[in-house]
């Protein structure tokens, strides 16, 4: 059976022809399950051809192609970036079509009319010229009612991009999002040349779609080589050089010229399923951090390329997105620096009775009250907004921290950070967990370190705190009274760590590990400090 496996994959394509029972078949399928990490052939296999087959009422069913690009251990294969660029060539070959649609895999269609409010704005010619792609909002189901890990990101998805459609268009959120074809090729005034006519974006299609010659020609496009000494990934397609494949692509796009149009229906017209355990997020975050950096340290930077290409108003938009995990710096800072300060005694910030106090608590709840407000706009409530004011301090401090460090590493040549899928399977306990709004630590990952030391250190000086103004000196309490009042908010925000660590029994409680770690290095630190501020 083996070897039949392999006459398979070295014909190139699946078929019948080849696969005769239900038996070999389950072999195939777990032989070709470990392909991620093998090398392999092109496989290209016509499901469903439009000319032909039909649903039960006897309508003609829209084409159906399973492409599986040829991988090489000795050849880089780009990530989601390379896969796409094979699924652009192999369409190009075979359909041709105008539009495309890229989807992550666990995203679905919750709108049947979702390609009629897309040509709308393709058919549109005060628009037309110039547009690239329309991007909808990536919206999920399944999260909890108060969205425990902040996974809707409302910014980033809901209220900053209808901001930039009055700019040059929403960025690329790398799903949910229909493109011209002609987008990927080059500028407006200039279609890239491809090489050979079958790839051009105007080229008609005349073989069929299963025909010998279109389907060699597939798989030659779809070859871990072909790329080679070519413009794709740099001029042409989804492009290369960062883990952020989809935010780059949109950038470089709106950079030659092309704009986006961001479509919020009331009904959503994608949902999909979003991480439900804090491992997973974090690691999501943290390979967003070295991807971003990537991007605005290269020499495709916003702050030099971009302005230059976009000018400064949209250039500043993606500066916002490509510095951020930068964030994780003053985060870091004020999480660990005036805790500790307040444990020796000393003040870092002006005292209560200072003018200058109030500007401090002006700008803090300010930024807090504006923030809520948005939140509330969009239709979510306070838990939702707390959750999301935590996890911005979890992700700052520990995934943007890793990521940030990583990005740098990387850019000096001491580091090849990889790409990696964000799971999406949870068994049932967890998901129980999940549904009551329990954070899920269970595994020994260090991104919960620095997190756990701020919650240690934050609670520490916080008792200390208040153990020094009960004994009633309060000269001490009016000189350390915004310190003790940001690590009451740091605790506060916390509660679900401390709670991790000696509340809870079950398997998503906070690994012992974790906590002797992040307690010895809490200890190192404030004897470090200590020296420091005598």
């Amino acid at each position: 059976m083996k070897e039949r496996v392999e006459n398979v994959l070295n014909k190139g394509e699946v078929s019948e022809n080849y696969i005769n029972n239900d038996e070999e078949r389950e072999a195939f399928s777990k032989w070709k399950a470990g392909f991620t990490s093998q090398d392999h052939p092109a496989i290209i296999q016509v499901l469903l051809d439009s000319r032909h087959n039909k649903d039960i009422t006897g309508h003609f069913l829209p084409n159906l192609i399973y492409v599986c690009r040829q991988k090489s251990k000795t050849s880089p294969h780009n990530f989601k970036a390379g896969a796409l660029n094979v699924l652009l060539r192999v369409s190009t070959i075979m359909t041709n079509g105008s539009l495309i649609l890229t989807q992550d895999c666990d995203m679905y269609s919750n709108d049947p009319i979702t390609p009629l409010r897309m040509l709308c704005y393709v058919f549109d010619p005060a628009i037309q010229p110039t547009l690239g792609f329309m991007q909808f909002p990536q919206l999920f189901q399944g999260i909890n009612k108060d969205d425990t890990y902040g996974c809707e990101l409302k910014h980033l998805i809901r209220l900053h991009p209808p901001g930039a459609d009055g700019l040059w268009g929403a960025y690329y959120f790398g799903t949910g999002t229909f493109f011209r074809r002609r987008a990927l090729f080059g500028d407006p005034s200039t279609c890239v040349k491809t090489g050979i006519p079958e790839l051009n974006p105007d080229n008609v299609v005349k073989n069929p779609i299963n025909s010998p010659d279109a389907l060699a020609l597939a798989h030659t496009v779809a070859s871990c080589n072909y790329e080679n000494q070519t413009k794709w990934g740099s001029q042409m397609g989804f492009r290369y050089g960062t883990l952020v494949e989809d935010l780059f692509t949109g950038y470089r796009l709106h950079c030659e010229g092309w704009r986006s149009i961001f479509c919020d229906p009331e009904r959503a017209a994608f949902l999909g399923s979003a991480p439900i355990n804090l491992v997973d997020v974090l690691n999501q975050c943290e390979r967003w951090a070295v991807g971003l950096l990537e991007i605005g340290l290269s020499k495709y930077s916003p702050i030099t390329f971009g302005s230059r290409a976009m000018g400064l108003p949209v250039s500043l938009g993606y500066c916002c997105y490509t510095f951020w995990p930068l964030l994780s710096i003053p985060t870091t800072i004020y999480a660990f620096l005036p805790p500790l300060a307040l444990l020796n005694g000393v003040s870092v910030f002006p005292k209560i009775s200072e003018p200058w106090s109030f500007l401090y608590l002006f700008l803090v709840m300010g930024a807090y009250g504006q923030d809520f407000l948005e939140y509330a706009a969009n239709g979510s409530n306070f838990n939702k907004w707390w959750n999301a004011q935590r996890m911005w301090m979890i992700r700052n401090i520990s995934s943007f921290s890793f990521g940030t460090v990583e990005g740098l590493l990387k850019l000096i040549g001491l580091s090849t950070y990889g790409f990696t899928v964000t799971s999406k399977v949870v068994d049932d306990e967890q998901n129980k967990r999940y549904s009551r709004g329990v954070l899920e630590f269970g595994v020994s990952s260090p991104l919960f370190v620095p997190p756990t030391m701020a919650a240690i250190i934050n609670f520490f000086s916080f008792i200390w705190g208040a153990v020094l103004i009960f004994n009633g000196r309060s000269e001490v309490g009016e000189t350390l009274v915004l310190q003790m009042l940001l690590a009451g908010c740091i605790v506060m925000k916390c509660f679900p760590i401390y709670e991790a660590i000696a509340l809870r029994s079950d398997n998503g409680k906070m690994p012992t590990k974790i906590i002797f770690i992040a307690t010895f290095l809490a200890g190192i630190l404030y004897a470090a400090t200590s020296n420091i501020f005598k």
